[in-house]
């Protein structure tokens, strides 16, 4: 067993604005408390909630690591006394709080999943936030149906990728929406029926004609406020609307009597915030019902990139400019 250092290359948040208050710098590798395991970071997956905290506006839950960093992938170095699945040597892959941009992280056990046979650690370092997400948000929540019609905005985003795999390995008929002929060609590949230009299109003119004026039955949007009264307008009767990012905004004025008449249900969620517990009850959802669909090929690891750790920065330039799929750090 290799011995685990007293410091580690982490990147810090210096100040808050552009790519550029990432900051490589050296802190203590933190140890494990009650039912943590302490991973060696190989790789770890960039997100936009890391940008949102990059400039201010999503700081990590009191208690939790300020370094930004929201999935990893990696071996367990150490296991508290509590944690019993994984051991020293494991590869694992984990949902954190915070802290994946480092040499080091901690995870809580429970949101902890092996890394299938045939996946890369860059690979696992993209499945974590984006899995947990679209599971709890458009299966739990919203609860997608095999044959339903699902509209996912942001189709080539990393959470757009899975989603619309996902719900097409399901069965649902996915319309996806991007901002380029080369994005929607994409979507296309992944597995919906029908891209949408949003540039040059009206996704809810697009969804009126695609289900012969009957509506979709799920959307999940990260736009928000420009989008709420057309998908309002685009969501079939008992249709279900989750928000998970407001691009656009996050204050909107609606018709509750269209919400009325059709049986609307709008939700949303965010998961950073979720008890340990929640997250532990979404990993093994996920672990049954995506992880199958990784290891057999029917759901693709979509990587756009790939960054050193202390080029961090660079990653977010990445991110902040046109991609597709997922961005990670490699350390």
């Amino acid at each position: 067993m290799t011995a685990i250092p007293a410091t580690m290359t982490a990147v810090a948040i210096v100040g808050k604005g552009g790519p550029e208050a990432l900051q490589p710098t050296t802190l203590p590798v933190p140890r494990p408390g009650r039912g943590q395991i302490l991973i060696k970071v190989a790789a770890a997956g960039v997100n936009r909630p890391d940008v949102m905290q990059r400039v201010g506006l999503y700081p990590a839950p009191k208690g939790h690591s300020e370094i930004p960093g929201l999935e990893v992938s990696g071996t367990v170095a150490l296991a508290a006394p509590e944690a019993h699945r994984f051991k020293t040597g494991d590869k694992v892959m984990a949902l954190v709080n915070g802290g994946g941009y480092a040499e080091y992280c901690l995870a809580d056990e429970g949101a902890c999943l092996p890394v299938p046979d045939g996946v890369s650690m860059v690979e696992a370092a993209a499945i974590p936030e984006s899995s947990f997400t679209v599971w709890h948000n458009v299966f739990e929540r919203a609860g997608l149906k095999s044959g339903e019609w699902f509209l996912m905005h942001g189709g080539t985003s990393g959470i757009g990728v899975a989603a619309i795999q996902l719900a097409a390995a399901y069965s649902a008929k996915v319309i996806a929406t991007a901002g380029s002929p080369e994005k929607c060609e994409v979507c296309r590949q992944l597995g919906a029926v029908r891209a949408v230009d949003y540039k040059t299109e009206d996704f809810a003119e697009v969804v009126k004609a695609e289900t012969q004026g009957r509506g979709v039955d799920v959307i999940l949007d990260i736009v928000g406020a420009e989008y709420v009264e057309r998908n309002i307008r685009s969501l079939a009767d008992d249709g279900r609307l989750v928000n998970i990012a407001h691009q656009s905004g996050s204050k909107v004025t609606i018709d509750m009597l269209r919400i009325m008449l059709k049986r609307l249900t709008i939700t949303g969620s965010t998961l950073r915030i979720r008890s340990a517990e929640v997250k532990a009850g979404i990993a093994r959802a996920v672990e049954d019902k995506v992880l199958p669909l990784i290891a057999d090929g029917r759901v693709k690891v979509i990587v756009d990139a790939t960054f050193p750790l202390r080029e961090a920065a660079a990653a977010h330039a990445r991110i902040d400019a046109a991609h597709i799929g997922k961005i990670v750090l490699t350390v």
